[in-house]
């Protein structure tokens, strides 16, 4: 009989292992089935979470051969034919684990609530009977209403990675978003602010949010927005916006990017200076000239329209 390996990693709270568990395969079943099956028939110290086992509740989030998923809704079979028969399961990413496969989810959930993530009705809907909106405004918002907080998107997220002191967790942003753009919420602008020092202009767009997403959400997208209406509200002192809209410039002016001045305009000529090392290095290897002046590229008049008709379409 076909045998399928889970090697799991464990933590007892002192020290973390892998731990390999043998069980026989059985067709049409899950990731979380196998977990399961090694909890109720080899070792029931085995630690995870699962609740509804229909995705809706997120509590199954695990990292399978160094990839998110959602236990519960991905057939074991598509696993076992991309990866083979032996499988390395842990905790997700970017999560305090408290044991084996259970995470701490304390810290995120405090920084959700740092960043506002709930209705604030218009004073309008104060003498109304709930907050009513146009189906089509609900439309606009309804794609994030199915984020189950699984911890996906924190989970592979290169920014938090590579550092979570500086940016929000994918979901949060999402989250934001979702009330940002709500119709019935008067507080829009002061949540963005918000979250403006809380890294909003640092995601690093590696997709991986998007692509580990058992929803099929598109948290990168929603940070775009929000950069996008940060902007447009006003919120261009920070860096961020500062190269954005330098960005757009350039590409307006001439079709090409000045790199020279565009570092100047970004962060300052001051803040440019402190790169001084790194320009040096760039001038070594003959990527950088700092006398060139971009001229504008073939074709500018098509770009010129396109950004024409960007702008009345936004209108």
């Amino acid at each position: 009989m076909r045998q399928i390996i889970y090697k799991i990693q464990r933590f007892d709270g002192a020290k973390s292992y892998l731990q390999e568990y043998t069980f026989p395969h059985q067709p049409g079943k899950t990731l979380l089935w196998g977990l399961i099956t090694i909890k109720e028939t080899i070792d029931p110290t085995l630690a995870f979470t699962a609740a509804c086992r229909s995705a809706v509740c997120g509590a199954c989030a695990i990292r399978v051969n160094g990839q998110a998923f959602l236990a519960c809704e991905t057939p074991l079979d598509n696993i076992l034919e991309l990866f083979g028969d032996a499988l390395t399961i842990e905790p997700i990413q970017n999560f305090k684990v408290i044991r084996d496969l259970v995470v701490d989810w304390d810290a995120k959930a405090e920084r959700l609530a740092a960043a506002k993530a709930w209705l604030e009705p218009k004073d309008e809907f104060k003498a109304q009977e709930g907050c009513r909106q146009q189906i089509a405004d609900f439309r606009k918002i309804n794609p994030q209403i199915n984020c189950i907080l699984c911890g996906a998107c924190a989970s592979e997220c290169s920014k938090l990675s590579a550092g979570n002191q500086d940016f929000l967790e994918p979901f949060t942003y999402s989250k934001v978003w979702k009330f940002v753009a709500d119709t019935r919420d008067k507080s829009a602008k002061e949540r963005i602010k918000a979250i403006l020092d809380k890294g909003l202009w640092k995601c690093l767009h590696c997709v991986e949010c998007t692509t580990k997403c058992p929803k099929g959400l598109a948290p990168g997208s929603d940070i775009a927005r929000l950069r996008q209406m940060s902007i447009k509200m006003g919120y261009t002192d920070n860096p961020g916006a500062r190269h954005a809209l330098a960005f757009l410039q350039d590409i307006e002016d001439t079709g090409r990017l000045n790199e020279t001045k565009l570092s100047v305009k970004t962060i300052g000529l001051f803040g440019s200076m402190a790169k001084l090392p790194f320009a040096l290095r760039l001038l070594r290897r003959g990527k950088l000239n700092p006398l060139h002046s971009p001229r504008k590229v073939k074709g500018h008049e098509q770009i010129a329209a396109i950004l024409k008709a960007v702008r009345e379409s936004e209108k």
